[in-house]
This record gives C-alpha cells, sequence and structure tokens, in this order.
C-alpha cells in the first residue's frame, strides 16, 4: 500500500523520488488539482517525470501513456481552476483580499500584491487572461480569482482554461519525452531543475505570442 508523504514535510527533490516510484494518473491528476488551486505546487515535478516514465515505459510508467498524462493533468488543472473560481464567486472580494492579508496565505505563498497583480492582468486582458495566464508563473495559480469574483462566464471560463492548461501541460509533456531519449532515471530531477528557468521563459513566450496575435486580430483593417 502507497502513503501519501506530507508535502511539507520534504523538500522537492524527495517528492519528486517519491513521485517517480508512484506515478500513476490518479496522482497525476490529483497534484494538478493541488497546483491549479491555492495551494502552491510545482506542475514541473508532476508532468515532466509522468511523461518521462510513460515514454520509457519504466516501473509504473509501464500503464501510462504520454498523451493520457497531458490530457489527465489538464483535466486536473481545470478542477483545481474551478476551487479558485467558485471559492471566490461565493466569498467576494472583500473576503479573497481579507484573507490574503493572513498569516495562513502567506503560508500557502499568497499575498495581496499577487492578488492585486492577477486581478489587474483579468481587468487588462479580459475573458482571455485565463487562457493567456495560465501560462505565465505567478499568475497561473491565481488567475481563476479574479474570473470568479467577475463572475465570469463558466462556459467560457471552462474553456479558456482547459485550452491555457492544455497547451502549458503539453509544453512539460514534450519536455518529459525529449528527457526520455538521453536522461537516465537517477539523472531526471537535476535535468528538471536544469531546464526549469527554460520552461518560465517558454511560458513568457507562448503568452506573448498570443498576446500579440489577438492585438493583430483586433487592429487589422477590417475588409470593405
Amino acid at each position: 500500500m502507497i502513503d501519501l508523504i506530507p508535502l511539507a514535510l520534504f523538500d522537492a527533490s524527495q517528492f519528486f523520488q517519491w513521485f517517480v516510484e508512484n506515478a500513476s494518473y490518479i496522482f497525476v491528476f490529483v497534484f494538478m488539482v493541488i497546483e491549479s488551486s491555492f495551494i502552491p505546487f510545482p506542475s514541473e515535478v508532476v508532468v515532466p517525470p509522468a511523461a518521462y516514465l510513460a515514454c520509457t515505459n519504466a516501473g509504473v510508467g509501464e500503464n501510462m501513456n504520454i498523451f493520457g498524462v497531458v490530457i489527465v493533468a489538464t483535466v486536473g488543472a481545470l478542477v483545481g481552476a474551478f476551487i479558485n473560481y467558485y471559492l471566490a464567486l461565493w466569498i467576494g472580494r472583500p473576503v479573497v483580499y481579507a484573507f490574503s492579508d493572513t498569516k495562513i496565505a502567506h503560508t500557502l505563498l499568497i499575498n495581496r500584491e499577487k492578488v492585486e497583480k492577477a486581478e489587474a492582468y483579468f481587468d487588462k486582458h479580459g475573458a482571455i487572461s485565463t487562457f493567456v495566464g495560465r501560462l505565465i508563473p505567478a499568475i497561473r495559480q491565481l488567475i481563476s480569482i479574479p474570473a470568479g469574483i467577475a463572475r465570469m462566464n463558466v462556459v467560457q471560463f471552462a474553456i479558456f482554461t482547459f485550452l491555457g492548461a492544455l497547451v502549458w501541460n503539453s509544453v512539460l509533456g514534450a519536455l518529459g519525452y525529449w528527457l526520455s531519449t538521453f536522461v537516465a532515471p537517477d539523472q531526471l530531477f537535476v535535468k528538471v531543475e536544469e531546464y526549469n528557468d527554460y520552461l518560465t521563459w517558454v511560458g513568457y513566450a507562448i503568452a506573448g505570442l498570443c498576446v500579440l496575435f489577438i492585438a493583430w486580430n483586433l487592429l487589422k483593417p477590417k475588409k470593405k
């Protein structure tokens, strides 16, 4: 029987090793729900190793498929995003900001500045921000909160969030596939850590391209 490890008691490398030894679709889903809700958790230590194991058919990964990993991770991200969305919708803006000033929120790496940043991003870019925001660190986990506060259309929120999460998880899955072609299992965490900064810039680049494409569609001359 697999014992769940309290994450607060271990560093990322210990969790990473535990995940590699116990990876499954269920764990991918659960940890991606956590990653997308208000509990800080890096998707980089979930999707790439799961995709790596699926591609190498190593150990517990032999029952997984890389496309299944990406889809399950995306569905988990959507569920986690809905948790933030409905919490913000039900409790309202004043309570969200009041909570962001508490020690509990700070323990979860949430503060007023981050919430304000997410809300400003949502106000500036509108509904599409739930798609683009999924690609940006520090915005990704919290972009659902202003969407809930603004009572964004649920269907629209689900579509944009799913697509944004799908793009990001596809990038992470591609990293896992690429690493499976030349990295030994005992070096996997080191390589994921090594490429983590590059992943951040990839997210910014994709988000920037999306914004430019949207702006171009809005500003291009209309056909008479």
